[in-house]
């Protein structure tokens, strides 16, 4: 087929991935590159495919902490999506959202913060306030304002994500759980043990009528009520660490006296 055939491309990229989750990043690397410049050579340098192969070697890149080589090509394939679809396309919001993900991971929170705002605003345009894209949006920006201690902020943003979810799914879905959970989380760290204790109680039974008891969520709330001294060790174990300290004192005092000087 010859060294410039597109279904080449396809070969560099998988066996790219391969060697990527081996850890051989030397040899993916330069797949992943082989795969890009061919991309370009077929199909020019702005093409869909051009955008997803500049997204996937960014993410190579993020996942190895090289930050300065994949910001460029997250925001060259940001760009791109801009110039072929129009600044007003959903893939163009998912851009926004993930450059906004990767600065945040980067605790550049000037940076993200835009971003996540205009993905937001552009999700609502397309889609309405009501649907899945727009909640995960808006729990994006709250975990971003929750990161910088901006908690009035987060809880409104988390509220406002709570409430869609149990609009669009009903009050007993398993996603508005993890909603009451996060929302929890967000109280727990400000000290308001109450208010968290009765969203875990919520999330917790929501997640035992609607998941198996094994499951990572199910059993992740009773943790996290732990936390919040729901479940305090026995008095009677409180009780034997003190008379055993008790005890060991009044060795030590008694040991002490029989010293020869």
């Amino acid at each position: 087929m010859g060294d410039e055939h597109p279904s080449l491309i396809t070969d560099l990229n998988d066996l790219a991935g391969v060697y990527s989750k081996q850890e051989r990043y030397e040899q993916a690397d330069s797949l992943y590159l082989q795969a890009l410049e061919l991309l370009k050579k077929l199909l020019g340098d702005e093409h869909p495919s051009v955008v997803t192969s500049l997204n996937d070697l960014g993410l190579f890149y993020s996942e190895q902490g090289r930050y300065e080589q994949a910001e460029p090509l997250f925001l060259e394939a940001l760009e791109l999506r801009k110039k072929l679809l129009g600044e007003e396309h959903l893939s163009v919001a998912t851009s926004l959202n993930n450059l906004a993900l990767f600065y945040s991971e980067q605790e550049r929170y000037e940076k993200a913060e835009p971003l996540y705002l205009q993905a937001l605003e552009l999700l609502k345009k397309l889609l309405g306030d009501e649907h899945s894209y727009v909640v995960i949006s808006l729990n994006n920006l709250a975990e971003l304002y929750l990161k910088q201690g901006r908690y009035d902020e987060a809880e409104s943003l988390f509220l406002e994500a709570l409430e869609l979810k149990k609009k669009m799914l009903g009050n007993d879905n398993p996603d508005v759980a993890q909603s009451l959970n996060k929302l929890a989380e967000l109280y727990s760290e400000q000290g308001r043990h109450e208010e968290a204790k009765a969203l875990y109680l919520q999330a917790l039974r929501i997640s035992r009528q609607k998941l198996q008891v094994n499951h990572p969520k199910t059993i992740t709330l009773p943790e996290n009520l732990q936390k919040l001294g729901d479940n305090p060790k026995p008095w009677f174990l409180k009780k034997s660490a003190f008379i055993l300290y008790f005890f060991l004192f009044l060795i030590i005092i008694l040991t002490s006296r029989f010293l020869p000087e």
